[in-house]
């Protein structure tokens, strides 16, 4: 069936068995004026656990999912009730460049108690999601961060639609938070990997039941929140359909697992057609595996239907401009430091400095390009310049011994090459994973002028050093 917007907002508010009240899956209600709060609150991850301490947006972790339509142009007031300065990135939205939410780059830092005003249009579809761009290695971990959902004109037809935000806490067994953010030992090495794996803010395992009747046909949209964690996620028993990956349609495909990193989602289709009383694992099988996240259980009700619903999962594809690889101009950038890597000289505010004195005196432990940026700081200087409208092909060239999910802000990319090699097809992304000792080719149209952060997606790297801005115009 086709769902209005009232419609959705009920099923999803009461759909997902135990994920039913979660605060996390409050939408938002479909008005254009919005208010966020970021506030330190405490909500129990588990059914009679402890509270756990965290910071969110309007008391819940995730925040609430903001829902609007393709065009629509929203005013998002952002009140900041925390004691530290904060401030939102729309994470894929294509926004000018004063509204990207980056503290001495777009803006100034919302200080305690005051407040900021985001206004722009929504020129694509897709699913996103907002979080802090100020010290996020320890904001985002500590619960700020919710979904932001862009329909489309005119969306697939499903019976049910679920946003299901991963992420997770670093807690000790009374429930609070470890107050260990920072470390130069998670910012050195994979970055500060929590304990405790969460599905829209509740503790993620086999025993996280999410009911489906046979027949029924869900669209599933994934975020990683996490700061840190890569997720490799299966499904037994049913066959996952990717319909897009980071808000931006591919044609359908099955696959057996599905990689998402930190800042990545993806858009999938799930026909639930197993017979009443299955039940059926989501898991994770990552070399950090956090295994069952959750258990599908068919309920005992009467069959939706006895076949896989007919109607195309195709998505209309957003109008992104494509980059034209005959006249691109290509540029480079080369990673370099880590607990493992070869030993580097770095420059940090001018200075040259080696491997150990960076994390020694600095704090930081990667390079790009051989430079050493602090989060935000010293940052008005980027470390490329684009002309306004100019075709790009990027090769990220990867000397470490670590994954990197590089995101860009403000524009979509091809990914292109995989180790000098074409790869096809070719996704849009906002987020890439660069292997260990890999590099990677992605191409686009540097359409939007302003300075825009680059920068790795585990959030300690980043505030390791590895950020920086390109200048387009």
């Amino acid at each position: 069936m086709n769902m209005s917007r009232r419609e959705f907002i009920k099923s999803a508010a009461v759909s997902a068995g135990g994920l039913a009240m979660m605060p996390g899956m409050v939408f938002a209600a479909p008005a254009r004026a919005m208010t966020l709060r970021a506030a330190p609150f405490e909500q129990a991850v588990r059914t009679g656990g402890p509270r756990t301490n965290f910071w969110g947006f309007n008391g819940g972790v995730p925040g609430p999912v903001l829902k609007f339509r393709k065009g629509e142009s929203v005013r998002l007031v952002v009140q900041n009730a925390l004691d530290v300065d904060s401030a939102v990135h729309w994470h894929g939205v294509r926004v000018p460049n004063a509204m990207d939410g980056v503290p001495h780059v777009t803006q100034n830092p919302i200080r305690p108690g005051d407040e900021f005003v985001y206004e722009f249009a929504l020129p694509d579809s897709g699913t996103f999601w907002y979080h802090p761009h100020q010290s996020s290695f320890e904001q985002v971990p500590r619960g700020l961060y919710g979904a932001l959902i862009v329909e489309e004109d005119e969306p697939i037809e499903v019976d049910r639609e679920l946003v299901w935000v991963l992420s997770d806490v670093r807690i000790g067994d009374d429930g609070r938070q470890t107050e260990d953010f920072g470390r130069i030992l998670d910012v050195a090495n994979d970055g500060r990997i929590g304990n405790q794996v969460l599905l829209n803010g509740k503790a993620a395992g086999a025993e996280l039941a999410i009911d489906v009747r046979r027949g029924e046909r869900i669209r599933l949209r994934l975020i990683n929140a996490a700061a840190a964690r890569i997720f490799q996620l299966g499904l037994a028993g049913h066959a996952i359909n990717v319909i897009a990956f980071d808000g931006q349609a591919v044609e359908p495909h099955v696959v057996e697992n599905l990689q998402l990193g930190p800042g990545m989602r993806a858009d999938l289709v799930i026909d639930c057609m197993q017979v009443p009383g299955g039940r059926y694992l989501l898991t994770d099988s990552h070399r950090r595996n956090a295994g069952p996240l959750a258990t599908l259980i068919y309920s005992d009700a009467r069959p939706l239907r006895d076949k896989p619903l007919s109607a195309p999962i195709r998505l209309a594809p957003n109008q992104l401009p494509e980059p034209d690889l005959a006249k691109a101009t290509e540029h480079y950038i080369m990673f370099q430091g880590g607990m493992r890597g070869v030993p580097v000289i770095g420059l940090v505010d001018g200075k040259p400095a080696k491997t150990h004195e960076l994390m020694e005196r600095h704090g930081l432990a990667w390079t790009m390009n051989y430079t050493a940026r602090h989060e935000h700081s010293l940052m008005h200087e980027p470390f490329l310049h684009l002309n306004l409208g100019e075709h790009v092909v990027l090769r990220m060239i990867n000397e470490t011994d670590f994954v990197h999910p590089m995101h860009l802000h403000g524009h979509f990319f091809r990914v292109i090459a995989v180790n000098g090699k074409k790869v096809t097809p070719q996704p849009w992304h906002d987020t890439v994973i660069m292997g260990p000792r890999q590099s990677v080719d992605v191409a686009f149209v540097a359409d939007n002028a302003g300075d825009w952060m680059y920068h790795c997606h585990i959030l300690d790297h980043a505030a390791g050093g590895m950020m920086g801005t390109i200048r387009v115009g």
